[in-house]
């Protein structure tokens, strides 16, 4: 038997191929809104950093009522780096909309949400969006989104899946991509034909809690799908832990999700996803069973993190001036709290007590957590990512990736010298438009730092992107970055003066009139090796004037690197220091003494 009146519905998309924005219009056509209400657009990507980067980070629910229908709409992450929140967002719902750009096609982070998809065996539907774009390529989309479903090893009721043609932003979803439709409705009845409704089970009740929620009022709040029995307010409930400890407990209120905020109810049925209220020293996992006859669900598998990082205080001159939490205690317990969450991410307590490691899912897992600490008003140093190595039959295993990068013709060389300099092996190379589509076989510590370099070989025009693969044998050295670093000689403020007679010896990241300290990256030197130089010293003023001393300075632009470019061009005996209001770069060891007497030390050992 099935519960007609709800569908429950994961979208998988790529980063940026038009996900929430459908989400928006589907609200809209649902009449989520009054008529004269501002919402403005990306209603759901309401945290300031997805709307910043504009991609999607946590799995969020919206549900929309039509023709009597209860939609549960599950937005997900698009990107490799969040796959644990896709894995636990994929077990709430009985089928997915697949989404994907009518120019780009099936990309590699769709390809690893699909698999996973396809493996739980859900039904998809294919929406086919931005069909207005100039050379947009829908049949062909079409083509291989079939070719990759089948060689996911996708059944016949998944590979015979319904497709709708439209474009997100305009506002319109149809049959035929030629002739534009009014609106989406064709895309909610499409939902409402083929998305299984889901299986009513009799018999005690059964939840897995999928992701919580938190309220500085209510507490932790416990999110997940009623798969069998029904749940009531006031009920005696068992929690089942992952690691097969019971604890009794009690259901104090009950929500279920309308619109885009919660409803307070008296009793959830089976098929709804629902938020409970009451149940203690819950983690993501857990199943919420019967007092009498408690039964665990299987638990969720996350996939392994495949890169680590040192998480330190900040021991810089400039510690405590821009942060409010500055000591290892904080930093410490800020970690742990993000592990009640963030289920790809690992913490270590490391023999130093200020010193933590964290492992991830890549670089763009941990640089959205730095980040988020960041804008909480925390200080930290972080050191540089490093790739997790396995033993896998008593030889050494690292991860390796399938990077796809897409670049015009003229420079589709020069990145394929690039990637093969770093133990890459070229898979795949053909025409895509008037871009030229390379595939590769890398192995992890060769994107470390890799971005960059392609975006400045392309002149910023290439798209790249990867997604773990499987631990294959070390494939020895990779070529790290080659030309030293410019640091600053003594603490004060940066003058015009200084650097303009240094601007042949490098590049700089700095500005003039900026406070700089002893030991800082200020710049990167055109040579290999490492320069000390005075860029505080400023011109001595006299009373002579002579042709020729009263030169103009005119600096060239300083690099401005962001967080991720940062953690990726520092080197082993550097840090990233992270404060609420800058980003800088600097060595471990800030005196020039004690990177020779370490240095020293490293030699003799």
């Amino acid at each position: 038997m099935r519960n007609q009146n709800i569908r429950n519905i994961a979208i998988i998309a790529h980063v940026d191929h038009g996900k929430t924005t459908l989400v928006d219009k589907i609200m809209h056509q649902c009449a989520l809104f009054r008529e004269n209400q501002q919402t403005g657009e990306l209603i759901l990507d309401n945290n300031d950093l997805e709307r910043e980067r504009g991609i999607t980070i946590l799995a969020k629910n919206v549900s929309v009522d039509y023709k009597g229908i209860k939609i549960n709409i599950i937005d997900t992450p698009g990107h490799a780096d969040f796959g644990g929140e896709v894995e636990r967002v994929l077990n709430m719902s009985d089928g997915v909309l697949l989404l994907v750009d009518a120019f780009e096609g099936p990309m590699p982070q769709t390809r690893y949400v699909l698999s996973k998809a396809i493996a739980l065996g859900k039904k998809p539907i294919l929406v086919i969006n931005k069909v207005d774009k100039e050379n947009c390529r829908p049949e062909e989309v079409h083509e291989s989104v079939f070719d990759l479903m089948f060689n996911l090893g996708a059944n016949e009721n998944q590979l015979n899946f319904p497709t709708v043609y439209g474009s997100a932003k305009r506002g319109w979803m149809g049959g035929d991509w030629k002739h534009p439709a009014e609106d989406v409705t064709y895309l909610i009845d499409e939902i409402i034909g083929h998305i299984p409704a889901p299986v009513i089970q009799e018999g005690t009740v059964q939840m897995q809690i999928t992701s919580l929620d938190y309220s500085s009022y209510l507490g932790r709040v416990a999110i997940g799908r009623v798969t069998r029995g029904s749940i009531s307010t006031g009920q005696q409930v068992m929690l089942m832990k992952r690691d097969g400890k019971q604890v009794k407990s009690k259901v104090k209120e009950l929500y279920v999700f309308s619109g885009l905020g919660k409803m307070k109810v008296e009793k959830v049925e089976c098929g709804d996803i629902c938020a409970v209220l009451g149940v203690e020293g819950f983690d993501i996992g857990d199943t919420i069973a019967d007092i009498e006859n408690p039964e665990a669900m299987p638990p969720i598998h996350i996939d392994e993190p495949t890169m680590s990082m040192i998480f330190t205080t900040n021991t810089s001159p400039f510690f405590g001036k821009e942060g409010k939490h500055v000591t290892s205690q904080k930093i410490r317990e800020r970690l742990y709290k993000e592990l009640e969450k963030n289920l790809a991410l690992r913490v270590e307590d490391t023999e130093s007590p200020e010193k933590f490691n964290v492992f991830g899912r890549g670089i763009l897992h941990l640089s959205v957590l730095i980040e988020t600490m960041r804008r909480e008003g925390y200080e930290l140093s972080i050191g540089n990512p490093r790739v997790l190595i396995k033993e896998i039959n008593g030889q050494k295993h690292e991860p390796v990736e399938i990077l796809t990068i897409d670049a015009p013709e003229e420079v589709a060389g020069k990145c394929i010298e690039l990637v093969t300099q770093r133990k890459g092996d070229l898979l795949v190379m053909e025409p895509k438009g008037d871009m030229m589509h390379i595939e590769f076989e890398i192995p992890s510590r060769g994107l470390i730092g890799l971005r960059t370099l392609v975006l400045n070989t392309t002149a910023g025009e290439a798209i790249m992107a990867h997604r773990f693969k499987e631990y294959q044998p070390v494939r020895g050295e990779i070529p790290s970055r080659i030309n030293g670093t410019i640091l600053a000689k003594e603490t004060g403020r940066a003058t015009a003066y200084s650097m303009d007679k240094l601007t042949d010896r490098g590049k700089f990241f700095i500005e003039p009139g900026v406070d700089v300290y002893e030991g800082q990256i200020i710049g990167e030197y055109s040579k290999s090796g490492d320069l000390v130089v005075n860029v505080v010293q400023a011109k001595q003023l006299t009373n002579f004037r002579a042709s020729g001393t009263d030169d103009k300075s005119t600096l060239p632009p300083p690099i401005k690197m962001s967080l991720e470019e940062s953690m990726e061009y520092i080197q082993e005996d550097e840090y990233v220091e992270v404060t609420p209001l800058s980003i800088r770069l600097r060595k471990i060891h800030l005196t020039e003494n004690e990177r020779k007497r370490y240095a020293n030390k490293a030699l003799s050992m």
